[in-house]
């Protein structure tokens, strides 16, 4: 722990102290651990590494798991077993999962006000403004899991005695690199439609603002999202990143949080397994309406021919 670190705590320590139980005696305050979120459990990072995370003012919050390459690809492992049950899921389940994490938030709400108050340097209406649009944002794509299909599946008109049929399909594991500025809602309208869809996801929180994305790994693990579906780790995005473009078993990676030189390697190691990339696009309010891009980009198309029976002078043998 730095000397700074050290300050800070020592000052908060005696900051908080309050009585207890009428007796005039005072009592240390209870700090935060944070720690990823991988596999439905909450694992400190591989090498013991921690960072320090500050606020916009530089003072100290907390100290904020610093993710490795082992922790990527564990997150990533988690990641593919979560895929097959979560997939596999009706759209209908899968909106009732997305609705019931805006739940859990709502009544954490508080918390992740302060949080975001301090990540971004917001007053306490800005951040209840942020907070409120991100547990909206998990209720705007909790009703499009079961609809997305009617947009961009259907019947296909063919000349043969055939139905053709396209339907949209999760593309697998989907690395997300979250905004850099926008620390909750903006991670969340990134994370939310990956899983909207029946991908699973392995984030990348803020460098910078960790924290709201680790919290909301408590949120995920007290609703019902099953374990691995999502993962999140915090620490340098460059660091963690490129391991997560170049492994074989990612199908599509989210640059959101990357710079453009950044964004260009990634992209670079990703194209060695053909991953699908979404590259960084610039995002004047994360709270506008976001419409269905995000939802689709991470979906495949699925076409099924089906033999309609033998055409003749009479029609169809049906």
């Amino acid at each position: 722990m730095s000397e700074k670190t050290d300050k800070n705590v020592k000052a908060g320590k005696a900051a908080t102290a309050d009585t207890a139980g009428g007796t005039g005696q005072r009592r240390l305050s209870v700090f935060k651990t944070y720690k990823l979120y991988v596999g439905g459990k909450f694992p400190r990072s591989e090498s013991g590494r921690v960072f320090e995370v500050t606020d916009s003012g530089g003072n100290w919050l907390a100290n904020a798991p610093l993710s490795s390459r082992k922790d990527a690809r564990d997150a990533v492992v988690a990641a593919r077993k979560a895929f097959g049950g979560w997939a596999g899921a009706t759209a209908y389940n899968r909106g009732q999962v997305l609705y019931r994490v805006a739940e859990m938030l709502e009544g954490r709400r508080e918390q992740f006000v302060r949080e975001v108050a301090d990540a971004e340097g917001l007053s306490q209406a800005q951040a209840a403004a942020q907070v409120d649009a991100a547990v909206d944002r998990w209720v705007w794509y909790a009703g499009w899991t079961d609809k997305i299909a009617q947009i961009v599946g259907g019947g296909n008109p063919v000349a043969g005695p055939f139905f053709n049929l396209s339907s949209p399909e999760p593309t697998g594991v989907v690395a997300v690199l979250a905004p850099q500025e926008s620390s909750f809602l903006g991670l969340v309208s990134v994370l939310a439609p990956v899983i909207a869809t029946g991908n699973t996801a392995v984030v990348v929180a803020s460098e910078k603002a960790p924290l709201p994305a680790l919290s909301l790994g408590e949120v995920l693990a007290t609703s019902d999202v099953p374990g691995g579906v999502v993962n999140i780790l915090s620490g340098r995005t460059a660091e963690i990143a490129a391991p997560l473009a170049a492994h074989q078993d990612v199908n599509a990676i989210d640059l959101a949080g990357a710079d453009e030189a950044l964004a260009k390697e990634l992209e670079i190691a990703a194209a060695d397994n053909l991953k699908r990339v979404l590259r960084p696009q610039p995002v004047d309010n994360w709270a506008a309406t976001p419409g269905t891009d995000r939802v689709t980009a991470f979906l495949e198309t699925k076409t099924v021919w089906h033999p309609t029976g033998s055409l003749g002078a009479s029609g169809s043998a049906y």
